[in-house]
């Protein structure tokens, strides 16, 4: 895995500077592809609105900033200027291309480079996901600008899942209805369950192309996949990141008609997206989104703590056994992400559920701190193994982006 921001880099040393620009916020890693050192990383945050703040970190130092930063240009000229004043030489690491996390990439199953014409199909996929994908055109119409003399790579959330089997991909709609708007799951967090799935094989030390693996990303948002041999056969997240597990603040599944009951009631589009994806999960169910805090007031005996995450247990639970029947029996379980990694609770909850179908947890191996590289969580004779697997998204955007301009 990654190391934290280190030491100068070798002469002979290939670097990618990786960004994540959100709708207010601009994340950013410089990793060194050969090595896997974070040499550099830094964000950007609140982007035209009150209270911006920046951070860069390099090697043991990190500066920051609170001028206000009007756009992502902006934010992208300030990221610069913390290379320039601060370092590493993005020159002098070998910087062979920048590389965009995009999260909606429509039917693209492979990395792009960026054209006139990717970046104008990666805008009209807004309306898809209008705050994701309009934001990363914007960093990446500021990238362009600012560094035109290197390649720079989009990266798709959506293109692990490209090719899902069309029984997994199609809604149950009016095809012509569902055609004309481009209505079928596509799947979100491909690039954290491609890397993990693969991970997780390389730890247990078994072929890739011969495991049955269910993957959990948990972290503030939520999906878990089933992955067959390497090729994802389903996953819960559809047509947008809203679908499948509750997260924290998106309710994940739910009738469709509570839409239209609250369109009915009166409630506008954008009142009910912001009520859908900012204020339901976790959140709507118990007022906190974090799960640190979750799991305190649960020991505290808050009732709407207990029941917020028995509805999240629940929910995963569902889940990995529906796909522990689509795969026909389950090799491996793999969490990830913050919640995956990091809630041993969390963990034992889930396997306790399911160990009547074979997933048996190794209590000690389970709570014996934090997970570096990964680790097995399972006994030995548990008919499925267990496994805690870290995810890199950032190195993983980094790789591809290497491989595909050479």
């Amino acid at each position: 895995m990654a190391t934290e921001p280190g030491s100068a880099p070798a002469q002979d040393q290939r670097s990618v500077l990786v960004l994540n620009s959100g709708s207010s916020s601009l994340k950013y890693q410089l990793v060194d592809v050969d090595s896997e050192q974070v040499l550099a990383r830094g964000s950007v945050e609140r982007i035209g609105e009150s209270g911006s703040a920046a951070s860069h970190t390099a090697g043991e130092q990190t500066t920051r900033s609170d001028d206000r930063v009007s756009s992502h240009g902006d934010a992208l000229a300030i990221l610069m200027e913390a290379f320039d004043r601060h370092g590493p030489d993005l020159d002098e690491t070998g910087l062979v291309a920048i590389g965009h996390r995009v999260v909606h990439g429509g039917g693209h199953s492979e990395p792009q480079v960026v054209t006139e014409d990717v970046l104008e199909e990666i805008e009209a996929l807004q309306v898809l996901a209008p705050l994701h994908n309009r934001a990363a055109a914007m960093g990446i119409r500021a990238a362009q600008a600012i560094r035109p003399d290197v390649p720079h790579v989009a990266v798709f959330d959506t293109a692990f899942f490209a090719g899902l089997p069309a029984e997994a991909a199609t809604y149950a709609l009016d095809r012509e209805v569902a055609a004309r708007h481009r209505l079928r799951r596509y799947g979100f967090h491909g690039t954290s369950h491609a890397w993990v799935s693969r991970q997780a094989a390389e730890l247990v030390e078994r072929p890739y192309e011969q495991l049955k693996q269910v993957v959990l990303h948990l972290g503030n948002g939520a999906s878990a996949s089933a992955v067959d041999g390497g090729r994802p056969v389903d996953t819960s997240m559809g047509l947008t990141p809203l679908e499948g597990l509750v997260m924290g603040t998106r309710s994940g599944d739910l009738d469709p008609a509570v839409v239209l009951t609250l369109a009915r009631a009166g409630a506008s589009t954008d009142e009910i997206d912001r009520l859908l994806n900012q204020r339901s999960g976790l959140l709507g169910l118990s007022g906190v989104n974090d799960f640190r805090e979750l799991q305190q007031r649960v020991d505290a005996g808050d009732a709407d703590a207990r029941l917020a995450l028995d509805v999240y247990v629940h929910r995963l639970v569902k889940y990995v056994g529906a796909y522990h029947a689509l795969l026909g029996g389950t090799d491996l379980l793999v969490f990830t992400a913050g919640v995956g990694e990091n809630n041993p609770a969390l963990r034992a909850a889930v396997a306790k559920r399911l160990e009547p179908l074979g997933f048996v947890l190794d209590e000690s191996a389970n709570t014996a701190g934090r997970v570096v590289g990964g680790r097995v969580v399972s006994t030995p004779d548990s008919p499925v193994t267990i496994a805690v697997v870290p995810t890199n998204e950032e190195l993983a955007i980094a790789r591809q982006a290497v491989d595909l301009v050479g």
